[in-house]
């Protein structure tokens, strides 16, 4: 499905297009800004964007195989960029959604397979800053990526969240579920920085002004979303050092568990041992056998094994063993 909206710059209007063969003619005009988004291509809509845009074929099959590595280019007069926008599900699953933009002077072309949120509050802007309507498709560019950045911030908030949590539950010995969360987390950072990382060097390219295509007056857009990258880069990479330290704080846990599970053993093994020693001396079958003919024999023994593990019991409790 193919959705065109028309911005004259002159008298700052938007006036959505229905007809989709003329995108070239409003795209000769200087004045206008285009903006053509594409949801769920058709093998039409593919070729109404080849016939319209003239877009090289190599990004064309780039924008038509899903799961590119973000990343932008440089073609002549027109940028293609691979973007990725982030959802935290309530069962605390990332979801990522490719969004591609083909970017020129006074156009910009999205498509996307499945619904993206950051198109809708780049509409809704863009309509209400009209006002800077001269900056042309650069604006508009700003204000759908600025969008789909902004909601990373959300997301590492949630898993900030639930790493505290996870922490608390460190110390309680009977949950199981600890290790799985641990690494589920571990996953959602590793997914979301692979979609963030690359965006640095598309935004270096934006920033660049060896090959403009925007008024100088856009950079400072680009310039205000990069910062907001680097915000969300070092605020995955501070998780990923503080899940590595919980992972190593968990791990020494197990471990001072396991410790004390062996020290019990070992304390209740011996109390047992002792009382089997008495017991398996006085249970030899020897004819002449000191103190067999005891009249009180079998209730001094039982008192020596009772004493013998009272008395180890007591040490190992001194010593926290038990």
């Amino acid at each position: 499905m193919i959705s065109t909206i028309l911005l004259n710059r002159e008298q700052k209007t938007y006036t959505p297009i229905s007809d989709c063969n003329q995108i070239s003619d409003l795209r000769a005009i200087e004045s206008n800004v285009l903006w053509v988004d594409i949801t769920d291509p058709t093998e039409e809509d593919w070729q109404h964007l080849s016939q319209e845009f003239n877009f090289h074929h190599l990004a064309i099959e780039d924008c038509r195989n899903a799961h590119q590595r973000p990343k932008i280019e440089d073609y002549h007069g027109y940028y293609f960029i691979v973007l990725y926008e982030a959802e935290l599900t309530e069962k605390n699953i990332l979801r990522l959604r490719e969004l591609n933009l083909f970017l020129g002077p006074n156009y910009i072309v999205t498509v996307h397979r499945l619904p993206i949120k950051a198109l809708a509050e780049g509409e809704h802007l863009w309509r209400n800053w009209n006002d800077l309507a001269g900056l042309g498709s650069g604006l508009l560019a700003y204000l759908i990526m600025d969008s789909l950045v902004d909601q990373y911030f959300p997301i590492l908030d949630m898993i900030s969240d639930w790493m505290d949590d996870l922490e608390d539950r460190l110390f309680n010995e009977q949950e199981t579920e600890t290790i799985e969360d641990i690494f589920q987390i571990k996953k959602q950072l590793l997914l979301l920085r692979r979609a963030v990382s690359p965006l640095r060097d598309v935004f270096n390219i934006l920033l660049r002004r060896e090959h403009p295509i925007f008024p100088r007056e856009v950079s400072y857009y680009f310039q205000d979303i990069f910062d907001h990258l680097i915000r969300v880069a070092d605020s995955i990479d501070t998780l990923r050092d503080l899940l590595g330290s919980t992972m190593d704080v968990y791990l020494s846990l197990q471990g001072n568990r396991m410790n004390m599970v062996m020290k019990r053993l070992t304390a209740l093994s011996t109390i047992l041992m002792s009382a089997a020693l008495v017991s398996g001396i006085y249970g030899m079958n020897f004819q002449h056998m000191p103190e067999l003919a005891w009249q009180y024999g079998y209730y001094g023994a039982l008192g020596v094994m009772a004493l013998i593990g009272l008395v180890l019991f007591i040490f190992f409790r001194w010593i926290k063993w038990l």
